[in-house]
């Protein structure tokens, strides 16, 4: 059985650390990856190309992303009967207390900032891992 994670991350060198990362950590999980809010809810929804997408058992979602940002994404997801039970993690660079604020008000189950270092990257994604998918009882994909 896989873990599905869908990341939300318009950063191409912050895919890439997290794929990596998360191949070290647990070698089951599936990372999908959209680019830019509208495609993570296009893959949430299951349209388009995305018709067959599976279901995430949690999201990682960066916040400033292009044509719709993470706040407006994670409003949405907890917003859609059928999306809200999934588990979302706010991984992003900002430190700012108002989007820590704002996350928790739009229901967000963790919020993340990325460290800048390498070595903390990767230890923020095993720590993902240790929790999320070791600890943590997660609601299994329709």
């Amino acid at each position: 059985m896989s873990i599905e994670v869908l990341l939300v991350e318009d950063s191409p060198g912050d895919v890439r650390l997290t794929t990596e990362a998360f191949r070290d950590a647990n070698k089951i999980i599936h990372l999908h990856v959209a680019l830019d809010g509208i495609e993570a809810m296009a893959f949430l929804r299951n349209e388009g190309v995305y018709v067959d997408a599976p279901r995430p058992h949690f999201i990682l979602l960066d916040l400033n992303l292009p044509k719709m940002d993470g706040r407006e994404v994670l409003a949405q997801i907890k917003n859609d009967g059928n999306l809200k039970t999934i588990p979302t993690i706010i991984l992003t660079t900002s430190t700012a207390q108002e989007d820590v604020v704002q996350s928790y008000q739009l229901q967000a189950n963790c919020y993340l900032s990325k460290p800048v270092q390498l070595d903390e990257f990767e230890a923020v994604v095993k720590s993902i891992n240790d929790f999320w998918l070791t600890r943590a009882k997660l609601p299994q994909p329709r």
